[in-house]
């Protein structure tokens, strides 16, 4: 007597190991369906997702509405599909954890003021920075980082920053970490010119990196190097107020000869 036929499974399509279990895989396939969404864009139809996410439409509509039931996705009266508040009240609980509105904003807001520049502060999450707040100056820039774009470490002076005073080795980085700032002209995008300096927190724990960014036909590099004082006594402003501390730092930064992984 011939067995019943197993359930076929479906194909995966999304590069996950077999040896996964389905609860892993199904995580990680609803982030592919948050993920496709890119800045700008208000909806999309299930077959883009699915395009995107490279899953059956099926698939992603049985993920689209589970994410919805807990208000992460939201399903419009033409069919389309749109993030849901969940999302943004996720991404709001994940800049209170760096006390974005009592610390970040203001101490940028006064950096932006000294400067006449856009100022942000970056993060590293994992391989990539993250711009995680950003106060536009008087003359902002037509192209910028977007807050929670994920940027290469390697480009540009607030990635080589948090890079340097991370550990990472070489004479480049070595540099960095005796000065206690770092300038870049077009390194990430053509046009753009950044001083960015290191902040702490408790136990010297590297937080992120402040910086300041402008074009570079307004910010040559002797007007970087004249304003990165500037930055650092931002920075040093920063590492006191996320660290705890309600003492007034010294006029001195944190000094450049020293790092703290």
């Amino acid at each position: 007597m011939a067995r019943n036929p197993q359930p076929e499974r479906e194909a995966e399509t999304d590069g996950s190991a077999g040896k996964e279990t389905g609860g892993v895989i199904a995580v990680t396939r609803a982030l592919q369906v948050l993920e496709a969404f890119v800045l700008g864009e208000s909806s999309l139809p299930l077959a883009e997702l699915s395009r995107r996410c490279g899953l059956h439409k099926t698939t992603v509509l049985r993920l689209a509405r589970t994410l919805a039931q807990s208000g992460f996705m939201v399903q419009r009266e033409d069919g389309d599909w749109r993030l849901g508040p969940a999302a943004g009240w996720l991404g709001a609980r994940y800049q209170a954890g760096f006390d974005v509105q009592n610390v970040l904003e203001p101490a940028l807001r006064e950096l932006t003021l000294a400067t006449g520049e856009s100022a942000a502060f970056y993060v590293r999450e994992d391989n990539v920075r993250t711009c995680l707040v950003r106060v536009e100056g008087p003359q902002a820039l037509r192209h910028h980082a977007r807050m929670g774009e994920g940027l290469p470490l390697d480009k540009g002076s607030p990635g080589r920053v948090i890079l340097a005073f991370s550990g990472e080795p070489g004479r480049a980085y070595e540099d960095i970490r005796k000065k206690g700032y770092h300038w870049s002209i077009g390194e990430r995008e053509q046009g753009v010119a950044t001083v960015s300096a290191p902040v702490f927190g408790m136990h010297w724990r590297l937080m992120g990196s402040v910086c300041i960014s402008g074009p570079a036909s307004r910010l040559p590099a002797e007007k970087l190097e004249a304003l990165a004082q500037t930055v650092i006594a931002a920075a040093t402003r920063l590492s006191y107020a996320l660290a705890g501390n309600t003492a007034a730092p010294s006029q001195s930064p944190v000094r450049a000869t020293q790092w703290h992984p």
